[in-house]
Order: C-alpha cells, then sequence, then structure tokens
C-alpha cells in the first residue's frame, strides 16, 4: 500500500467514526464533557471544521481559511456553555461533512511525489507538524480521533450508551 492510500483510509475512517459519535449525541450536544465545563459535542464539531480549514487550506496551501469566521468560537480559549454562540448544529454538521469531503477530493489528486511538496504557509516552529503535505493530511486525519475522548467524556457525562465502533 502507498502511504497516499494509507492517508485516504486515515480520512474516512476519522470521519467515519467520529461523526457517527457526534451525530448520536445531536440531542445532547451541548453536554460537557467533564463537571468542570470542557469541548462539549457541538463545540468539538465545529473545532473538527475549523481546524481542517485551517490547516489544509491556510497552512498546506496557503489559502485564506474559509472558516475563519469561526476562529473565535471554535479555536478560542473555552467553549461557551451557552447555545446561542453557536450556528445551528445542522449547519456546522454539513460544514464538517464539506471541509472533510473536500479534504479528501484534493488527497485523491495527488500522486506520491505530491505528499513531500513543502506546504505553502507553514506557522514558525511548526515545521515538524505541518511541514508537508502529508504531515498536514496525517495531521486532520488525526486530529478528529484524538477529539473521540472528549466525546466519549460527554456520551457519558449525557448518559448516552458507549460506541464500540
Amino acid at each position: 500500500m502507498q502511504s497516499i492510500a494509507l492517508l485516504s483510509l486515515n480520512l474516512g475512517n476519522s470521519t467515519t467514526r467520529t461523526l457517527a459519535r457526534i451525530e448520536d449525541m445531536r440531542d445532547h450536544c451541548m453536554v460537557a464533557p467533564t463537571a468542570r465545563g470542557g469541548g462539549h459535542t457541538l463545540w468539538v464539531l465545529g473545532h473538527l471544521a475549523y481546524i481542517e480549514a485551517l490547516v489544509i487550506r491556510r497552512f498546506m496551501l496557503g489559502e485564506e481559511n474559509p472558516l475563519a469566521a469561526w476562529e473565535p468560537i471554535f479555536d478560542g480559549e473555552e467553549p461557551h456553555a451557552d447555545r446561542d454562540c453557536y450556528p445551528p448544529f445542522d449547519e456546522i454538521l454539513a460544514t464538517c461533512r464539506d471541509m472533510r469531503t473536500w479534504t479528501a477530493s484534493h488527497v485523491e489528486s495527488l500522486t506520491e511525489d505530491d505528499l513531500d511538496v513543502s506546504s505553502a504557509n507553514v506557522p514558525q516552529g511548526w515545521e515538524s507538524t505541518f511541514g508537508t503535505v502529508r504531515l498536514c493530511v496525517q495531521y486532520v486525519a488525526d486530529h478528529w480521533l484524538m477529539h473521540r475522548g472528549q466525546l466519549a467524556d460527554a456520551r457519558r457525562a449525557a448518559g448516552v450508551d458507549r460506541m464500540w465502533v
């Protein structure tokens, strides 16, 4: 298997496994994962979309982040407990799906050699994380899986059964 196929597989797996947990929490999307707050499901969903756009479009390709307006609510300090601070769940979900679909489609257009091209707009000091196309794509796949623990805690706090897949 070439690494581009592995990256595509990782994107697909992280999408399927993470969105299943998020969609299942639609009615409980504002339940905090801990008694001290934290990233509830609605925040995680928007955060995944925002970071995907930041890493792929801004860092990797050097374009403007199409979700830059979301930065204050999905990449700021603490997530807000007030639902009115956020766009509707379905809007965030659709945007998140669109970002991942765009990323997956872009990856499908790449060659194995394209993966080692330097990213267009790497933040200084982050070269080992975002320095190449390969690193950026793997980061966004990993980022979705990284937040599954937070989603598991939110599910537990909401009294929703654990998902095993």
